[in-house]
């Protein structure tokens, strides 16, 4: 038997007691697999008189992540402290040392995985990042190793569980958002400050990842279209069930031979469709291959013990490669570093979806017409509409549309119109709609 692996773990909270609590659990089982045994051998830690949800008997605790850095009977370490400015640093100068590294920061991979790679492809060395997108679904081997063989045609994702268990909250139980909101809060599920959930950040650093596995281009987390949920209101949520549809939110990356789609929002999809009754804070991802067809990965896409699950996992593959020469172990981004092409990235003008309109107008006859009228000299054809009956004493309605397929800059032009008219009050609230279609 081999010597153990040692391992220096940066952060001892929720996911890196899990992953020390998976490893001791399933020692037996790692070792096996492995050849050897994975041992965390340091921690470093902000406090060590804290308390901890993990025995920590064994590991030798510092306050100095450089010491695990510099240490050099560490062979891998293994970064949970999130956040880009300590831990792009201490990710680079571990390379640096020569060793490996294995995160769950999907930031830090989103906006500076380039460069992490290229410095870990110059020293030989390994960035596993499982962990990053979706806690515990294994979608980044799926579509790096399980489905290499295809050219992937499109991905969809539910990847943040927050906006998941909001919205279908909104959607089960008629709640406002802000009300789901607080709850979430209260729950653990959303953080004091929820704004990177809510707001598509979140997903929008996780789709860049999954992108940029997917077909082959540089991490580009800026070029991502990001909008959240704070404007869903309850009523766009049961119109959206009258006409067949659930409102998720999406992380959607498209191939076409004008580009690609990069983009985070919430969308009506169908209710048949498998991805639509995923539900809570649960996550899944839809990718479509051209061999394969379309394949669904559900699971947990946060917490304790899915993380670590995600983290264990590619502290093993990393362990399994220790030995193998750098070119010939998988790619950090699938593709060989000198084939990642800069293809091009769609902006949102050009890009062609069917929409979800809802619009309040005074109750009078022919302001369905003028809306009609508008559409249709911008070239955009109603594929259902209901209006919802006036309760007495009102003036003004809702009126719900779903469109067919159209461009978003002919979309812009005609809400502008609308809003214009004196019989439309406030804003169109525009919802996106996808099909999901294999």
């Amino acid at each position: 038997m081999l010597e153990p692996v040692k391992i220096g773990l940066f952060g001892l909270g929720t996911v890196g007691c899990g992953v020390v609590n998976v490893l001791q659990r399933n020692t037996n089982e790692l070792t096996r697999r492995a050849g050897r045994k994975i041992q965390i051998s340091h921690a470093s830690v902000r406090n060590i008189n804290k308390s901890r949800l993990c025995n920590t008997q064994g590991i030798v605790l510092t306050e100095k992540p450089m010491d695990l850095v510099n240490n050099p009977d560490i062979d891998i370490v293994v970064e949970l402290i999130g956040g880009t400015t300590r831990a792009f640093e201490l990710v680079m100068k571990a390379i640096k040392q020569g060793k490996h590294v294995v995160t769950a920061n999907k930031a830090l991979i989103a906006l500076h995985g380039n460069e992490i790679f290229a410095a870990a492809q110059a020293m030989g060395v390994n960035v596993a990042f499982e962990a990053a997108v979706a806690g515990g679904i294994p979608i980044i081997k799926a579509i790096r190793e399980g489905l290499s063989g295809n050219k992937i045609n499109w991905l969809a994702g539910i990847i943040n569980g927050t906006s998941n268990f909001i919205l279908t909250e909104m959607q089960q139980k008629g709640r406002s958002f802000a009300d789901v909101l607080a709850e979430a809060q209260k729950l653990g599920y959303a953080e004091a400050d929820p704004t990177f959930d809510i707001q598509g950040i979140d997903a929008a650093h996780k789709l860049t990842i999954l992108a940029s596995i997917a077909f082959g281009i540089p991490l580009q987390f800026n070029r991502v279209y990001t909008e959240g949920i704070t404007q869903i209101h309850a009523d766009d949520v049961q119109y959206a069930e009258k006409f067949g549809y659930k409102i998720k939110h999406l992380g959607i990356a498209k191939q076409s031979n004008q580009g690609v789609e990069l983009r985070v929002h919430p969308a009506l999809i169908p209710e048949r469709c498998l991805i639509a009754n995923v539900n809570g804070v649960m996550n899944a991802i839809l990718v479509h291959g051209d061999a394969v067809g379309a394949t669904l990965y559900y699971g947990a896409g946060a917490g304790s013990n899915p993380t670590a699950s995600a983290v264990v996992s590619d502290l093993l593959d990393v362990v399994r490669t220790l030995t193998v020469d750098p070119e010939n172990r998988v790619p950090h981004l699938a593709f060989q570093p000198n084939a990642i092409s800069a293809l091009p990235i769609l902006s949102l003008a050009e890009i062609e979806t069917a929409y979800y309109l809802r619009l309040r107008a005074i109750d009078e006859p022919g302001v369905l017409a003028k809306v009609a009228t508008i559409l249709s000299q911008g070239g955009i054809s109603i594929e259902a509409i209901y209006q919802h009956e006036p309760k007495t004493g009102q003036k003004d309605v809702d009126i719900v549309l779903l469109t067919h397929k159209v461009k978003e800059k002919q979309l812009d032009k005609a809400l502008n119109a609308l809003e214009a008219l004196p019989d439309v009050v406030g804003d169109v609230t525009r919802i996106r709609l996808e099909t999901l279609d294999a």
